[in-house]
């Protein structure tokens, strides 16, 4: 080897060396600044493979919170995290105090670690205790601290061997002296000491008897011996004695003795069985709130008194008895029917229901001359009323009306039995209804589907035989009416009022006597509720939507739906039920939602208020923006709404979207047309197939392309048969391709020209081929390989393409949303919901097919337009775009939750700066931009909200701006009546709101008044002293009541909430222009139960009936 050769190789090391070299200084050592970016060296590999170059790579800072970690994590593991006396170059500045003389280096300051904080720290602590806790769970088997030779009681020197599991005591008491402390205790459990262990014994065993009547009757009457009655803590035997002697008249028979001391007699004559009033009042409770069935509370007595399986006397038949008779006096004892001189036979029908006190009533809560109000504030004198019918609650055909009777059906919220049932006689099938709407109502009008409900207003729920006819309907609807002034207007909800309201009048003067009415229709307007009206056309969306009837405010007409929720937990248990037994119950549940409706409807009524003021005055921003950029046209489309306001019947809808676009077979035709008056004009063809033709079939050779992909993409797993139908549509869109490639050879020779040049693909299918349409070539292209006038019959073509793609989608959205909604709310069992499912599949393909056909099109005019988007005059369609208009308030909860987020975080910042960690304080200030950045964000995914707070997608907000003033002009003034829509919405809600806050109040104090009354209507000179004593405490009791819910809607309506868990502050009433209030309240209003109080008329006034 030469010298040059050596030369060489030595130049090569140095440079290999130098490769590897790596110089460092001080400041390498030194931690970075907490926003500086991080390197890290990143090594690569030669081209050749012999070499590895290193690489710096700069890595952007973590967030405060990971920076706040590592920074722990570093000075727990490294030395060199110490400050230094000097300032290294590099460092822009920053002083570091380090101690480096004699490499004498301090102790890193470490941060004391915060303490592991379980979820329970009760819990947590108790895993220690468990030994504890458990030892004196054993030792009360035994005799404990109790004394076992002497009876503790003064004066009694007997052996005890008895002692109470119920009574606070746990010391033994000989027989003697147990009995004399249980004489009034009787119900309670006791156990014997056997020397050895405790065994269950009673105190009927023992030998004690209960005396009713009164104490130390000289001649007491013996009970039947297997006497049982039932307690909360079991069910016991017991030895009971009635008064026999001279008083046994003013004691009364045995059942009276048994009622005044709280025990239900299970019969009348000769009792032998009864049922504590605890015991009852507890079982009401449990069944009432927690859904609890008879069968399950008589089973947990069961249990719960003999947990060994030993026999028990079966009284379960007797408590349904019992259970059935207590609720239905209570309901007479608090709809006043005691203190009434007609007695329980003189209450009328619907005398026992609860009112809702927001509710419009003449004569109760309005005021004089009411009826005269001015047109702009009549409508808070509008009374709301909502129909519907729940499918689940059903009944089988077991028993009937003359085995099994109803105790007051009729006298609360179902219509009355007999004339009810003397009608349904003359019932016939109704005619086959329009299939406007996908829901249930409609679909289960005359099958099999037979029971459900409209509920719960006075007389207003009735059963159904064969679905929701409207002879059932109708008969209900007019027996809710009946008790309603008829100068009051009304708005009535109903999911089918689209098709129900027609020829009303004409059948409500076919009724029978009892409910027929002459109603003024000029008085009643019919619309959808919100939620349901997603599931009808575009003409009932526009025709029966609250958010365009002036007045409406944001009543959404769903609160009926809401008890159904509640009263669904008894339909398993009310099934098997005979008709009288299942009305009796129903009733009771009823009056429970609405007692506890009526109890927190100041609650309810305070936060709507709060978040309508809010939501007011952002809408109200919102438009007044937007008619400020418009003050030239408001004028003309304020006419507009106006007009439409007046009359609907005679006025164009300004909500209504016009479609004035072409669709493809008029853009074929009109080529054809223009095609064949060329050939007349004596300009000679090309080609037996005209340029229009040609590009037409280019279009349908797309579609079947699309088909084909969409069937391949359903049947991926599909069997032979499926496969065999693939192959078939590839064979024949193979056919189709190969003729218009023919085709193409005289019109777009340049097509094939670019297709020589593309690589082939061995496995490409027919559906993947390209068709090299014009567009798909760039404009060199297109100018050389394509004869003129054919770009511009693609351009027309795409356009309709557009326009019939977008109205198809938007049509096949509102069939996905009837689709769903059937499925979620009446598709029971596998069979149902697969069929549903399939339904839903199959038109999701549909969707797919549209929505693609339309973003090819749209793809077509932009390359044509040579990529100039605001030559298309359409917009571009994303995929978060194709969405439904349902979800409602999704985008408010989100933003609420953002906001939450944004304030955990800032505190999170504000305790580390506290603390002494490295967080810079713009971090405090950008979060919040960050929020509102992901809030952009949150655009472009697919959100769905209420028309009151919406942000809906594109889609849906015209026929698309097709470059033509006209239909620009169109979208902008739909618009605009909208965003007008939702801030008189929004302002009408506010004064709802305070007029049912000020008619609650007065409720209230007609009900203590009408108490009062009835306090001092008891003779008290004429009855015995006992009732009458009862009669005016229970009067001036209820009163009370009601001056108390008063006292405390005046509180809620005028505190200052100061967030959850925080004490509220007690303030002046808020005033309209207050629009601030905590996050947390905001979040408590999106939770809040916002149930009904309802009727089949669901009977409600705007948030009553809505919630």
């Amino acid at each position: 080897m030469g010298r040059r050769g050596k030369l060489l190789r030595g130049a090569q090391r140095q440079r290999a060396a130098d490769e590897y070299v790596v110089t460092s200084t001080v400041a390498d050592f030194l931690s970075p600044t907490p926003d500086a970016p991080i390197n890290t060296l990143v090594e690569r590999v030669s081209a050749d493979g012999r070499r590895v170059h290193p690489e710096v790579v700069t890595i952007e800072p973590p967030s405060p919170v990971k920076r706040a970690r590592l920074s722990t994590q570093i000075a727990s593991t490294s030395v060199w995290n110490v400050p230094l006396p000097f300032e290294p170059e590099g460092l822009n500045g920053e002083r570091y105090d380090m101690e480096l003389g004699g490499f004498f280096l301090p102790k890193p300051h470490k941060r004391a670690k915060k303490g592991f904080k379980p979820s329970d720290q009760a819990l947590y602590d108790f895993r220690p205790l468990r030994d504890e806790y458990l030892r004196e769970f054993i030792r009360l088997d035994g005799c404990g601290d109790a004394c076992e030779d002497q009876c503790p009681t003064p004066g009694c020197n007997a052996t005890p061997t008895i002692r109470c599991t119920q009574c606070h005591s746990n010391m033994l008491y000989c027989i003697d002296c147990c009995k004399q402390m249980h004489s009034s205790n009787p119900l309670h459990f006791i156990e014997r000491w056997n020397s050895v262990f405790f065994e269950r014994s009673s105190l009927k065993e023992l030998g004690l008897r209960i005396q009713f009547g009164h104490a130390d009757c000289p001649r007491p009457q013996a009970a039947h011996k297997n006497f049982v009655v039932l307690d909360v803590g079991g069910i016991h035997e017991v030895s009971v004695d009635f008064c026999g002697c001279e008083r046994e008249s003013e004691m009364g028979l045995h059942r009276t003795q048994l009622l005044r001391h709280r025990w239900f007699p299970a019969t009348h004559d000769d009792p032998r069985s009864a049922a504590t009033f605890r015991v009852l009042d507890m079982f009401q409770t449990q069944t009432l709130q927690a859904k609890t069935t008879a069968y399950d509370y008589y089973t947990m007595l069961e249990k719960l008194t003999a947990g060994a399986g030993d026999a028990l006397p079966k009284r379960y038949r007797e408590f349904l008895r019992v259970t059935r008779l207590y609720r239905h006096l209570l309901m007479l004892k608090r709809g006043g029917r005691g203190h009434a001189g007609s007695g329980v036979n003189g209450t009328t029908a619907g005398e026992l229901a609860i009112l809702c006190p927001a509710c419009p009533r003449p004569g109760v809560n309005l005021p004089e001359g009411w009826e005269d109000a001015p047109p702009e504030t009549r409508f808070i004198y509008v009374i709301f009323l909502a129909l519907d019918a729940c499918f689940r609650l059903k009944r089988r055909l077991v028993s009937s009306e003359l085995r099994d009777p109803g105790l007051g059906t009729g006298w609360a919220y179902f219509v009355e039995s007999e004339p009810y049932r003397q009608f349904l006689l003359t019932v016939t099938d109704q005619e086959e209804m329009s299939t406007c709407s996908g829901l249930a109502a409609l679909d289960y009008a005359n099958t099999k589907f037979s029971r459900g409900y409209s509920v719960t207003g006075p007389t207003g729920v009735g059963d159904l035989q064969k679905g929701e006819r409207y002879d059932n309907m109708d008969y209900i609807f007019a027996s809710f009416l009946r008790w309603l002034d008829t100068r009051l207007r009304k708005i009535v909800s109903y999911d089918i009022v689209c098709q129900w309201f027609k020829k009303l009048c004409e059948r409500l003067k076919d009724l029978p006597p009892l409910v027929r009415l002459h109603i003024i229709i000029a008085f009643f307007r019919f619309v959808i509720p919100k939620l349901h009206i997603h599931a009808h056309t575009l003409f009932c969306q526009l025709c029966f939507s609250l958010n365009y009837l002036p007045g409406a405010g944001q009543t959404d007409g769903e609160g009926i739906e809401r008890p159904w929720a509640n009263v669904g937990g008894v339909a398993t248990s009310t099934r098997e039920m005979g008709p009288g037994s299942r009305h009796d119950i129903l009733d009771d549940h009823f009056g429970w939602w609405n007692w506890w409706k009526l109890v927190g409807i100041a609650a309810l009524i305070r936060k709507r208020l709060d978040n309508a003021k809010r939501e007011r005055a952002a809408q109200e921003d919102s438009f007044n923006a937007f008619t400020a950029e418009q003050r030239d046209r408001v004028p003309d489309w304020e006419k507009l709404v106006l007009d439409y306001e007046r009359d609907p019947e005679k006025n164009a809808n300004p909500y209504e979207i016009k479609t004035s676009a072409l669709k493809e077979a008029d853009v074929r035709l009109r080529l054809a047309e223009e095609e064949a008056a060329s050939v007349k004009r004596g300009v000679p063809a090309l080609h037996d197939v005209s340029p229009s033709t040609f590009i037409f079939a280019g279009l349908e050779l797309e579609d079947e392309q699309r088909r084909i992909r969409v069937q391949v993409a359903l049947k991926k797993a599909g069997t032979n048969a499926q496969k065999i139908d693939i192959i078939a549509m590839r064979r024949k869109l193979s056919r189709g391709i190969a003729r218009f490639r023919k085709l193409q050879a005289t019109y777009t020779p340049g097509a094939l020209q670019a297709l020589s040049r593309r690589p082939a693909a061995p496995d490409e299918v027919a559906e993947d081929t390209p068709l090299m349409l014009p567009s798909s070539l760039s404009p060199r292209e297109r100018d050389a390989g394509c004869i003129s006038g054919v770009q511009h019959v693609e351009r027309l073509a795409r356009d309709a393409q557009c326009s019939e793609a977008l109205m198809r989608l938007r049509n096949q959205l509102h069939i996905k949303s009837r689709f769903c909604t059937y499925k979620e709310l009446h598709a029971r069992h596998q069979g149902a919901n697969t069929r549903a499912r399939n339904l839903v599949a199959r038109n999701e393909s549909k969707i797919r097919l549209h929505s693609e056909k339309y973003q090819a099109a749209w793809e077509a005019m932009w390359l044509l337009a040579e990529k100039d988007a605001s030559k298309v005059g359409w917009k571009r369609l994303r995929r978060e775009d194709v969405r439904t208009m349902e979800d409602p308030e999704e985008l408010s909860q989100r933003q609420a939750q953002r906001k939450r987020q944004a304030k955990r975080r800032q505190e999170k910042l504000r305790r580390m700066m506290e603390e002494g960690e490295s967080v810079d304080p713009s971090e405090l200030a950008s979060d919040v931009d960050e929020e509102e950045g992901a809030a952009d964000d949150d655009d472009d995914r697919v959100v769905n909200t209420a028309e009151n707070v919406r942000e809906v997608s594109w889609i849906w907000m015209g026929a698309g701006k097709t470059g033509m003033d006209a239909e620009l002009e169109d979208a902008l003034r739909i618009e605009w009546t909208k965003a007008r829509a939702r801030s008189r919405r929004w302002r009408e809600e506010v004064l709802l709101l305070e007029e049912e806050y000020r008619r609650v109040l007065v409720s209230f104090e007609y009900e203590a008044r009408k108490w009062e009354a009835r306090a001092k209507a008891v003779p008290v000179g004429a009855v015995e002293i006992g009732f009458a004593q009862g009669a005016v405490a229970y009067a001036m009791k209820q009163a009370n009541v009601f001056r108390d819910l008063a006292s405390r809607a005046t509180v809620t309506m005028t505190e200052i909430h100061q967030g959850r868990g925080r004490k509220r502050l007690a303030a002046a009433p808020p005033t309209a222009g207050d629009s601030e209030d905590d996050d947390d309240d905001e979040d408590d209003s999106d939770n809040e139960d916002e149930g009904d109080n309802g009727g089949a008329v669901d009977e409600g006034s705007d948030d009553e009936a809505e919630g």
